[in-house]
């Protein structure tokens, strides 16, 4: 090899090759599973080329994968007739490893227990599995640029790597691996064909194993592919191949349509919400092919921005072959390859909801969030989103409720007369079961949504109604009390609570709008409300979370004046204790509204208070 230069592997990388060597991987045969990926996607990426471009070295070169072994050199050899390396690519693509991805891959591998090949793709590291059957790795390119020369990369696993020109008269990749002893028997091509049946018989290209004119594969998409005739086990073996997600996808569905718009498509939805930093798939989109020829990698229109989770691959015959991806949104057909698909992402998700309860819970944990900024943004999605939401409630904190659900439970409100889903919004999932706005509703078994995450308030602002039943904030709704507990009800104006109220109003008078007593609370101190007219509470929190800047509107102090605590405060003699106290009942009822009083002035007043009582008591 001349002008030959040699290069040292990065210390992680010589992490990484030494588990790879010396590992006790069960499956060694997914190096050919990697390599096999490698190939086919070089040739669909010259084939992407070959659509506005028809400088092509080699250009008449069938599109295909051959495999040579010599079961007495215990040799392999793969060439595709992809797009093909130069000298700086095959440094790039060969020669190093993200650092990252390296130490994340030797961290992981530490961690698993049982075998852990599947997790090579995962981490960028797939080139690599060869070493673990390898003695010796000799790759020659030449790329689909006609001036680019060949180049070869040769190495043994050891530390060190050599890369210099090299003779190669046709486009594409060679891999030539000599193996390892204990290895020989992946030079027998009986072998091989055994794992491409497993692995790599959808590669959309053909495979032609020693001198045989047939290939070894079927060469159909998977996704063309009658659904009948695939297992989960190859589902979950494309989208691992796919995406490198280590974890199966918690739900799939492969479906194939003839109208109004013809096409294939193959999605899935992750088990988890947070791509991977070693993940394959670094944006949003789905893999977008016209007649199994890659289109777009990452095609962001044709599902809403909220369902941008879903991975998966989409093929149209009615797209144009000579469509680019700076054309495909001037494309007609994109709105209404749009709509059938996520026509069909939203049967899916109705059909896991129904058919598998447990399951979809564990996907609206890491997804809810999505589906309702679908309803923040898109008003006309909210009728389709509504039955999908679940949510914590004040009866069933820990469990899980649809709407549906709810509405079926909630009984029948005496003197109440509007079909009402009762609800309320709070920064913290825990305190909020603790807000003094569930004190009525408490007492009268009455089940609220309790609603805890910031894109809440966004998703409120744009629903109103389910079915017959309006939604209430019950931090802005009273209920009708029945005419037994109205006849009971002290009057708010009676001498000695106006005389408590005086003293509330004195001490806070410009820190809230007004004080009066409360009609409502039964174990709660006090509550603050919004004064009629004023910005809605859901208003409020989009404002807060946005950053922007508004004066917060002055609320109302309602006081539970037959509480202790409350009607005690009348009986201090002390004055400066006396507004300590009420101070404290305001930034208490502020903490439980989701206001943030002056904290060191509330814990110098707490502090203070809490010397008060020892001196007392001692």
């Amino acid at each position: 090899m001349e002008n030959t230069q040699s290069y040292t592997f990065k210390a992680e990388t010589k992490q990484l090759l030494n588990i790879l060597v010396h590992s006790l991987y069960k499956d060694k045969e997914v190096f050919l599973r990697e390599l096999l990926s490698n190939a086919s996607d070089a040739i669909n990426r010259l084939k992407f080329e070959m659509l506005t471009n028809s400088d092509i070295y080699d250009a008449d070169k069938e599109l295909k994968i051959n495999i040579k072994t010599d079961a007495e050199k215990k040799t392999i050899t793969i060439t595709d007739s992809g797009i093909g390396m130069n000298h700086d690519e095959i440094i790039d693509h060969l020669g190093t490893i993200a650092q990252s991805g390296a130490r994340r891959f030797i961290e992981k591998a530490k961690e698993q227990n049982g075998d852990p090949s599947q997790m090579i793709g995962q981490f960028g590291v797939g080139f690599y599995s060869v070493f673990m059957v390898a003695k010796s790795v000799n790759v020659t390119s030449r790329s689909f640029r006609k001036q680019d020369a060949p180049v070869r990369w040769i190495a043994t696993g050891d530390e060190t790597y050599e890369v210099g020109s090299a003779e190669k008269l046709t486009r594409g990749t060679t891999v030539e691996i000599t193996l390892k002893e204990e290895y020989a028997e992946f030079a027998e091509e009986f072998r091989l064909r055994e794992i491409i049946h497993k692995h790599s018989d959808y590669i959309s290209f053909p495979i032609y194993l020693g001198d045989e004119e047939k290939p070894a594969n079927k060469q159909t998409a998977m996704w063309r592919a009658n659904k009948k005739e695939l297992t989960s086990e190859q589902y979950n073996d494309f989208y691992r191949s796919f995406t490198m997600d280590f974890e199966e996808p918690v739900h799939y569905f492969h479906n194939v349509t003839d109208a109004p718009v013809q096409l294939y498509s193959m999605l899935f939805f992750p088990a988890k919400a947070e791509r991977s930093m070693f993940s394959l798939r670094k944006e949003d989109g789905l893999k977008l092919y016209s007649r199994n020829i890659l289109i777009d990698e990452y095609n962001k229109d044709l599902l809403p921005e909220y369902l941008r989770f879903v991975q998966g691959v989409v093929d149209s015959e009615d797209l144009p072959l000579n469509v680019s991806r700076e054309t495909i949104q001037s494309s007609g057909l994109l709105p209404g390859l749009r709509k059938v698909l996520t026509n069909q992402v939203f049967k899916e998700f109705e059909t896991l909801a129904k058919n598998d309860p447990e399951k979809y819970i564990t996907f609206w944990k890491e997804f809810g969030v999505f589906l309702k900024q679908g309803i923040a943004m898109n008003a006309a999605e909210t009728d389709k989103i509504l039955p999908l939401l679940r949510i914590h409630t004040s009866t069933q904190a820990d469990g899980w409720s649809s709407l549906d659900e709810y509405i079926a439970r909630q009984p029948a409100t005496e003197g109440d007369a509007e079909k009402n889903i009762y609800y309320i919004v709070g920064d913290d999932p825990r305190s909020i079961m603790y807000s003094p706005h569930l004190d009525q509703y408490k007492s009268r078994e009455i089940e609220v949504l309790l609603l805890a995450e910031p894109i809440d308030s966004f998703m409120l602002m744009g629903v109103n109604k389910y079915k017959d039943f309006d939604f209430k904030n019950i931090a802005n709704h009273e209920l009708d009390k029945p005419e037994e507990e109205k006849a009971e009800n002290k009057s708010a104006d009676t001498p000695i609570q106006q005389g408590l109220l005086d003293l509330f109003k004195m001490a806070l008078a410009d820190k809230v709008a007004d004080v009066r007593a409360s009609t409502r609370l039964s174990k709660s101190v006090a509550r603050l409300v919004d004064m009629d007219g004023g910005m809605n509470p859901e208003m409020q929190r989009v404002y807060k979370y946005l950053g922007k800047d508004f004066e917060q509107p002055k609320k109302i102090l309602e006081i539970n004046t037959s509480h202790p605590l409350v009607s005690g405060i009348e009986n201090v003699a002390d004055e400066d204790l006396r507004k300590k106290l009420i101070d404290q009942v305001l930034d208490s009822a502020m903490l439980l509204d989701g206001s943030m009083p002056d904290p060191a002035q509330m814990v110098n007043r707490i502090q203070e208070l809490m010397s008060e009582l020892v001196k007392k008591e001692s």
